[in-house]
C-alpha cells in the first residue's frame, strides 16, 4: 500500500528542462556534490548520451562511458569513476555517434543496469538531457523526484510549462520541484515560481514545490570555467548555501509513482 520502505533506502533525483541554456548541468553537478558532503554515498547519471559534459565540470575524464555498456562489453561498475569528494560519477559519453539514437531497448537496459551499485549509493542523480523526447520523459518517470530548472524568463517558463506537460501526459507524474537559476535573490526567485506556478495550475493537474534558487553569481561562472564547482569551495558562501537548500527541499519532495520502469524498481506494485 505504501513506498515508504522503498523511499526510505534509495532517492532517485531527475534534474531536467525543455532547452539547454539554463543550467541544468550545473545544478546536477553542484546539487551531486552537495548531497555528498551531507553524507549521503552520491552518484551522478550523466544520462545525455552522446553528448554527456557532468564529467567536465567535474574535471574528470572517464575512461569508459555507458557505451561500454550497451555494448556488453561492461558493466555499471567497470564504468564508474570517482571526482570530486568521491562523488561517483556514471558517464553517457561525448561525441559518440552510437549514442545519439538510443532505441526503447538501450534506455531500459541502462536503467535496469544502474542496479548493480546499489550497494554503493544513496542519491542517485540524473542529468536529464535537454527536451521532451522519449529518453528524457523515460529517464524522468524512472525516477522518484523531478527537479525542473528555469530561469525568470517568459521563454524559458514555456519551455518547462511544455516539458511537465509532456511528462504529466506521457506518464502521469504530478509532483515537480522547480529551481530558479540565476535569480538576484530568494525573494526573487519566489517570484518567478509563484508566477510560473500559476500558469501550471491553471492548466495542468499537476503540484510544483519551489525547491530554491541559484544566484546569478560570478563566482559560479568562474566555477564552471575552471571546472572546480562551487560546491567544493567555502561553505559559508551564498551560493553554497543556496544549494545546501535546494538539496534539503528536494530530498523532502513527495515521492513520484510513475508506472512502467524505475531505477532500483523503486514505487514499483503488484498487479492490481
Amino acid at each position: 500500500m505504501s513506498n515508504s520502505s522503498t523511499n526510505n533506502h534509495f532517492k532517485v533525483i531527475a534534474v531536467t528542462n525543455q532547452k539547454g541554456g539554463v543550467g541544468k548541468t550545473s545544478v546536477s553537478v553542484n546539487l551531486a556534490l552537495t548531497l555528498q558532503t551531507l553524507g549521503k554515498r552520491v552518484a551522478i547519471f550523466d544520462a545525455d548520451f552522446g553528448m554527456a559534459n557532468s564529467h567536465i565540470l567535474l574535471g574528470v575524464n572517464p575512461s569508459h562511458t555507458l557505451s561500454d555498456v550497451l555494448n556488453g562489453s561492461m558493466s555499471m561498475k567497470d564504468i564508474m569513476c570517482r571526482g570530486p569528494k568521491d562523488i561517483a560519477i556514471l558517464s553517457g559519453g561525448s561525441g559518440l555517434l552510437d549514442m545519439l539514437n538510443v532505441d526503447p531497448a538501450g534506455r531500459y537496459q541502462a536503467i535496469r543496469m544502474i542496479d548493480q551499485i546499489k550497494d554503493e549509493i544513496d542519491v542517485l542523480i540524473v542529468d536529464v538531457p535537454a527536451g521532451a523526447s522519449d529518453n528524457s520523459v523515460s529517464f524522468v518517470s524512472a525516477s522518484d523526484r523531478a527537479l525542473v530548472v528555469l530561469v525568470g524568463e517568459p521563454t524559458s517558463f514555456l519551455d518547462a510549462y511544455s516539458f511537465i506537460k509532456a511528462c504529466h501526459l506521457e506518464t502521469g507524474l504530478s509532483d515537480f520541484t522547480v529551481v530558479v537559476n540565476m535569480a538576484s535573490n530568494e525573494a526573487e526567485a519566489k517570484k518567478h515560481f509563484d508566477k510560473f506556478n500559476a500558469i501550471a495550475m491553471q492548466f495542468l493537474d499537476v503540484r510544483l514545490r519551489f525547491g530554491g534558487h541559484v544566484p546569478f553569481s560570478q563566482r559560479i561562472r568562474k566555477s564552471i570555467i575552471d571546472r572546480k564547482p562551487i560546491a567544493l569551495q567555502k561553505t559559508d558562501l551564498p551560493e553554497v548555501n543556496a544549494f545546501r537548500t535546494i538539496a534539503k527541499r528536494v530530498l523532502d519532495a513527495p515521492m513520484n509513482t510513475a508506472k512502467g520502469i524505475r531505477f532500483f524498481d523503486q514505487g514499483t506494485k503488484g498487479e492490481g
